[in-house]
């Protein structure tokens, strides 16, 4: 498997992010699909010319949304969770939903809250 990944050490995104954010978008566009084997740690480190712990903190926060499992020493896999986006999206609308509830806004207002959320992201 050869991803075309790249770090821009120009970019006011730090590389971590870089990283990350290149490996979710090849899952969800399906150029890394469910069950693949992820590079190594200190492989796709010397690859990309970062340092191992940058890449472990990417594949870390990948695992922690779902998009990646760790399998001991075999390795790193694309999860067989399906889409890890929608999935996080759905714990964040579930938990927005809850607080809203407990703070007993009324659920047009806390849509409307949603609405100008997303339109200054």
């Amino acid at each position: 498997m050869h991803l075309a990944l790249s770090i821009d050490k120009a970019s006011t995104t730090p590389p971590f992010e870089q990283l990350r954010m290149q490996l979710l978008a090849a899952v969800q566009d399906g150029r890394l699909p469910a069950g693949t084997r992820l590079p190594t740690v200190r492989g796709l480190a010397t690859e990309l010319g970062l340092a191992v712990n940058t890449v472990a903190g990417s594949y870390r926060a990948l695992e922690k949304d779902g998009v990646i499992e760790t399998r001991g020493r075999a390795g790193s896999f694309v999860a067989e969770t399906g889409d890890p986006t929608a999935t996080q999206l759905q714990l964040a609308a579930h938990a927005f939903a809850e607080r809203a509830g407990q703070l007993g806004v009324a659920p047009d207002a806390a849509i409307k809250a949603v609405r100008a959320a997303l339109a200054h992201s």
